[in-house]
């Protein structure tokens, strides 16, 4: 038969790993702990949450979660199957910082659906 004998390795050699075959995990749970902090540290304030949504952008890649950025401005938290909103234990994970939670009146809508808009126009492309 043929068999093949190893080569013998040095001792404290390392395997290199290139930049490609390294992957980043995709974590919605944790992207949505981030900014819920960020949106319930805001409040109510659009000037405040348009501000806390552009500095987290340099921080989190909206494109990878854009899925569940909408989730979170929309509803107030990620969505699970059948509509309600993701809880963790006995903690329910959600921001009044949204569009359901936002005053029924026309110009808040509008005012707020800028502010998504904007920030969900990032998750294109």
């Amino acid at each position: 038969m043929n068999q093949k004998t190893e080569k013998p390795v040095l001792s404290g050699q390392r395997i290199k790993t290139r930049k490609r075959d390294e992957k980043e995990k995709y974590d919605p749970a944790g992207f949505r702990d981030y900014i819920l902090s960020g949106l319930n540290a805001a409040g109510t304030d659009l000037e405040a949450v348009s501000k806390f949504l552009d500095i987290a952008g340099s921080k989190v890649d909206y494109r990878r979660y854009g899925e569940a950025l909408f989730d979170i401005l929309i509803a107030g938290g990620l969505l699970v199957p059948g509509g309600s909103i993701a809880q963790e234990g006995d903690k329910l994970c959600k921001t009044t910082a949204c569009i359901f939670e936002a005053q029924e009146d026309m110009q808040s809508l509008k005012n707020f659906e800028q502010v998504s808009r904007k920030k969900l126009a990032c998750t294109k492309n």
